[in-house]
């Protein structure tokens, strides 16, 4: 577990990485770090590209906010996956233009959204589940996310965006880089005769990495 003062840097510099590479607009993102009794958290409305170590905002292991500025309306989101991943240390949601786009599309599986075109995203954060919309901050979305975040480490909230759950800061950027990365890959071969995976190769990918993502399942 990062000490506070790691956290802050860690999450500083992650976000300002993942803003400069475009990955989410404007302020439409948030991210958190675990860390001794409580969370770093990004402010709301907050612009990852800009954030410094000494405001952003610090809450107890409840998620009451205990100082900094206000943060994000989304942290019930982060803490609905916290408790369902305990072994867990950071958790960003962003509004990356593909992994947004794909939860919009109609008719996912629920349980399996993004086609794995690849084996990384298996790898990295196995099946992706998506959640039914409700208003940004509404407890109800919580409350979905917890009904799945024990078995799945990226949720794709419906026509909001992707959420994913890591060990660490630097490993949930990585999973959220790989999620958008494959829901790209997913939006340009619509149309497209494309090569699946079978069920022997899903069951071996979920076989050697499966525990990592999903303890529980």
């Amino acid at each position: 577990m990062l000490t506070e003062s790691e956290a802050r840097e860690s999450v500083v510099y992650l976000a300002r990485t993942i803003f400069e590479r475009g990955l989410t607009p404007g302020s439409s993102a948030n991210m958190s770090v675990r860390i001794e009794g409580g969370f770093i958290i990004t402010p709301t409305n907050s612009c990852f590209g800009f954030l410094k170590e000494h405001e952003l905002s610090r809450l107890d292991s409840e998620g009451k906010h205990v100082d900094g500025p206000k943060p994000s309306k989304e942290f019930v989101l982060h803490k609905a996956m916290y408790d369902k991943r305990p072994n867990d240390g950071a958790i960003v949601h962003l509004h990356s233009t593909y992994a947004t786009l794909v939860s919009c599309f109609a008719e996912l599986d629920p349980k399996n959204a993004v086609l794995p075109l690849t084996p990384y995203l298996l790898m990295r954060l196995g099946r992706v589940a998506t959640i039914p919309y409700f208003p940004p901050g509404d407890v109800r979305l919580a409350d979905e996310l917890a009904l799945v975040a024990d078995c799945h480490a990226g949720v794709l909230m419906e026509n909001h965006g992707p959420i994913v759950s890591a060990d660490s800061p630097e490993g949930a950027v990585y999973s959220m880089e790989e999620l958008e990365e494959s829901c790209k890959l997913m939006v340009l071969s619509q149309g497209l005769r494309v090569r699946p995976f079978t069920p022997d190769q899903i069951r071996e990918l979920a076989g050697k990495y499966g525990s990592r993502n999903a303890p529980q399942c």
